[in-house]
């Protein structure tokens, strides 16, 4: 990393690592290592760009490492590669962020103090979703995740994009919550468009979606229609999908990367998020349903606590039963035909998340945190300074 010049404090570097998460990834490369370059932290970032058919970017202050992917039971390249890369490059950097337990545990023995996880999700839990994993290994593989919970949070700094996450840790975590940047206006919702935004599978409300579909274009008669934005993430996933576009009861759009996904969402008539009651999601926020209300748009969402209760407290939405598309498409050609809720639900997501969910605000604690602890290990701290410790009581806005 280049040096500063004499009087100057020297730059600080942060090295990203991923191998499960797309190199697009909206958290990882859109928010926080945004943020990260727009405070002039220099970045390395190795993530799995080749696997995704990515050129590697070319962006000032990014130095970009092509990595394999970790997929499905295809993980064993990926992990050694992971380990090596840490062991070359870590002590290069002030601070070394990862975004998956691969990574922790690829870690393992290298006595990285300036490594940090940034806890997604519920590791032990969402292994239940993943379809690629046996019956008889989801448990032996959920204790192997709680093992490596527990030994990160004794040898390393966490971040969790959740507070419901606080409960599975002893100690008191900084919390940075899965937001987005709320633009200053938002563009009003139409009648013509349910949008949704994510990558999908059938956990995510797969088969509830291409169901709405099929009920809108008979109620409506075309005039409204479903709209996917988001790759679809196993087979039988895509298999579906393909079969509803064939039949015409939604529009794939595919993977698109979110500087221009989250614009696509403008003027539609809602946002949905249909995801089933699964543990891994009971305690987490679903993005989209901030991301749609950033953007000004109803949302419609199944009834998840937190999703559920976002929704009620900024009067933006409706929720509907688990898996029920008669509810959900009931729901959106009652907004298409009024524009008056819909506008005025739209505006309400809108402000309630321009107050409490924005990243411009958040963005810039993360950073904080994060420089924070590179300059205590510059100084030669082994843990949290007082001031880290601050932030960490300060950081979960």
């Amino acid at each position: 990393m280049s040096r500063a010049p004499v009087g100057r404090a020297p730059t600080l570097s942060a090295l990203v690592v991923t191998v499960v998460h797309h190199p697009e990834d909206a958290r990882i490369r859109h928010r926080e290592i945004g943020a990260l370059l727009d405070a002039g932290v220099q970045v390395t970032y190795a993530a799995p760009f080749s696997a995704h058919a990515l050129d590697l970017p070319d962006v000032a202050g990014l130095r970009p490492v092509d990595l394999p992917h970790a997929t499905g039971r295809s993980r064993g390249q990926a992990f050694r590669a992971a380990r090596r890369l840490l062991a070359r490059e870590a002590a290069d950097h002030d601070v070394v962020l990862v975004h998956d337990p691969e990574i922790v545990a690829a870690a393992a023995g290298l006595r990285l103090p300036n490594l940090v996880w940034d806890v997604h999700e519920d590791t032990a839990a969402a292994i239940e979703a993943k379809p690629w994993v046996p019956e008889r290994a989801r448990r032996p593989l959920a204790r192997a995740a709680r093992a490596i919970e527990r030994h990160a949070e004794r040898h390393h700094e966490l971040i969790l994009a959740e507070y419901a996450y606080a409960d599975r840790f002893e100690r008191e975590h900084v919390v940075v919550p899965n937001t987005v940047r709320v633009p200053a206006t938002a563009h009003v919702p139409g009648p013509r468009r349910a949008v949704y935004l994510g990558s999908l599978t059938m956990p995510r409300g797969a088969a509830t979606l291409l169901q709405t579909g099929r009920l809108l274009t008979g109620a409506t008669r075309g005039e409204v229609a479903v709209e996917i934005i988001g790759a679809a993430r196993d087979t039988r996933t895509a298999e579906t999908l393909a079969w509803g576009v064939k039949c015409g009861h939604v529009t794939h759009h595919g993977f698109v990367p979110s500087a221009r996904a989250l614009p696509m969402l403008d003027g539609a008539l809602a946002g949905l998020s249909l995801l089933e009651d699964r543990p891994n999601y009971r305690h987490s926020m679903p993005t989209k349903v901030i991301e749609y209300m950033a953007r000004g748009l109803p949302v419609i969402t199944t009834p998840l606590p937190l999703a559920a209760d976002l929704v009620e407290r900024a009067g933006c939405g409706i929720v509907v039963p688990f898996g029920d598309a008669e509810a959900t498409a009931a729901a959106l050609v009652e907004l298409a035909r009024d524009p008056e809720r819909r506008e005025a639900l739209g505006r309400a997501g809108h402000a309630y998340a321009r107050e409490h969910h924005d990243w411009n605000a958040i963005g810039r604690d993360f950073v904080r945190h994060v420089t924070h602890l590179a300059r205590g290990r510059r100084g030669g701290a082994t843990g949290a300074t007082d001031e880290v410790a601050r932030s960490r009581r300060g950081l979960a806005v």
